[in-house]
């Protein structure tokens, strides 16, 4: 039996909803046929939107979404984006399978995306192979209400009123393809690209400079130091495989409780990271008025046999929503520093919430994470103390539970918990103090085998359904936590 005590009255921090935010990169079928089929396609579309996957999203609530990349940004030159679509020139997408892009989805298309979404738009600058002038250009033609060269242009292409943008990043993985920097260099390129950054009216701009890759504490230490005070938010990359040897990547179905329990490992890693980063980050910016902006992360496996190399298209199972839920509770638990989290990436490519083939969608197990974990956005974090007990496995071992607790504005607490180990479940009782609850409901997603997971045929194998084993009595939640699960237990 496992205690935990959940102090409604101990409220540790406004949960930011930009931590369920997600990533959208010209990369494989992610753009186009993912989100993007064009105005004359068979497929439902709206404006040449994919019906059924915005309004998968639109009910999932994606808050915040970053584009165009990811490694792309530093060869994406935005002015070919815009204008009539037969008029934009094709270009080479070099980094992600060669292929000819026609740039029919640019900025236009990107920010009425996020509008149909309710979500915040997250643009990605070129730093790598762009210059400046054409930075401050296309923060100018979005958001400048005025009259200008690029505000006239912004018209004429058939937008009147500027946009809101708020968050906007000065590159990308500069220390590899974004250019293979130093993090010396890059903090004085990210200084000489933020100025020109501008805020145009009262558009005030977010500013995210490119951070670490994984444990690179050298290079957050260089930019906390170098340009911490010309920056709003610091990102951090990693992806969970399972080995940090990037030549051993396992396929994403088709794996024993060796592989399941390297992922769960390298995914509770994440913790390590965020609390080492976070305390370089102190060390600069004790107020936190830096936000950690971990814009790219999720499962990364080979890719999907038969299909092509460069575009990351993987299934996705039971393990990647445990390693979801894993991730949710973490940068729930960190708040006080963590302002963004983007899953990479949101269709079709690496771990997506959604899969697309020709007029077939599918959600995936880690679209009903997504879903559940919603009621957390806005929250306020609540102290939950326990004692996790240990899923051993090969002589090695982890925390078997992994969990976070909020309160919401209108007063219901939610708990989340996951269940890593694949074969054993778990009692819990916890302790509620500083409220008195009237009732209790639960959510879970879990499945039978650790590799399950929704196919085209069978869409629902997969998804979330009601939790009955849970009691409330004398202020004590009592229940079985079934193993390989996600569990959602809402208090009011």
């Amino acid at each position: 039996m496992v205690k935990m005590i959940l102090n409604a009255d101990i409220k540790k921090g406004k949960i930011n909803k930009n931590i369920y935010g997600h990533f959208s990169e010209h990369l494989g079928r992610c753009i186009y046929e993912g989100l993007w089929v064009g105005e004359d396609s068979e497929i439902p579309n709206i404006n040449g939107f994919r019906t059924d996957v915005v309004e998968a999203l639109k009910k999932m609530k994606i808050p915040v979404l970053r584009w165009p990349g990811g490694c792309f940004a530093d060869e994406y030159h935005w002015v070919d984006g815009i204008g009539p679509k037969e008029n934009r020139p094709c270009m080479v997408n070099t980094h992600w399978g060669g292929v000819v892009e026609n740039n029919h989805f640019g900025t236009h298309e990107f920010l009425e995306l996020c509008e149909m979404l309710g979500a915040e738009p997250y643009i990605c600058g070129n730093v790598g192979s762009g210059t400046v002038h054409e930075m401050q250009q296309w923060v100018e033609y979005m958001t400048f209400d005025g009259k200008s060269p690029m505000a006239d242009l912004r018209r004429a292409n058939g937008k009147e009123e500027p946009w809101r943008v708020k968050y906007f990043g000065v590159g990308n993985e500069n220390w590899g393809c974004g250019g293979n920097m130093t993090a010396e260099f890059y903090a004085d390129q990210y200084k000489r690209y933020a100025t020109y950054v501008r805020n145009f009216g009262d558009n005030k701009i977010y500013k995210i400079a490119g951070g670490a890759s994984v444990d690179d504490y050298h290079w957050t230490e260089v930019l906390m130091r170098e340009a911490g005070k010309q920056m709003d938010g610091l990102s951090v990359h990693y992806y969970t495989r399972i080995s940090k040897d990037w030549s051993e990547q396992g396929s994403a179905t088709e794996f024993d409780e060796n592989h399941w329990f390297s992922v769960m490992q390298n995914a509770l890693f994440t913790e390590e990271l965020v609390v080492r980063h976070s305390n370089i980050m102190d060390k600069y910016d004790p107020e936190k008025k830096v936000g950690m902006i971990v814009d790219e992360w999720g499962t990364w496996f080979a890719v999907e046999p038969g299909t092509n190399p460069g575009f990351l298209y993987q299934q996705n199972t039971m393990r990647d929503a445990l390693v979801a839920g894993i991730h949710l509770n973490i940068f729930n638990n960190h708040c006080d520093r963590v302002q963004m989290a983007n899953i990479a990436q949101m269709v079709n490519v690496l771990q997506a919430v959604i899969l697309t083939e020709g007029k077939k969608m599918l959600l995936t197990p880690t679209y009903h994470v997504f879903d559940m974990y919603k009621v957390h956005q806005g929250a306020e974090l609540l102290s939950l103390d326990f004692e996790s007990p240990e899923y051993a496995y090969n002589g090695e071992k982890v925390p078997q539970l992994s969990a976070s607790s909020s309160v919401d504005s209108e007063g219901k607490i939610h708990v989340t918990i996951c269940n890593l180990n694949p074969s054993a479940d778990v009692n819990i009782d916890i302790d509620l103090r500083g409220v008195k609850s009237k009732s209790s409901t639960g959510k879970i997603i879990t499945s039978n085998a650790m590799n399950a997971k929704n196919t085209f045929e069978e869409t629902t194998n997969v998804t979330i359904k009601n939790f009955e084993d849970i009691n409330l009595e004398n202020n004590h939640i009592s229940g079985k936590i079934p193993s390989k699960s996600v569990v959602l237990l809402e208090i009011v």
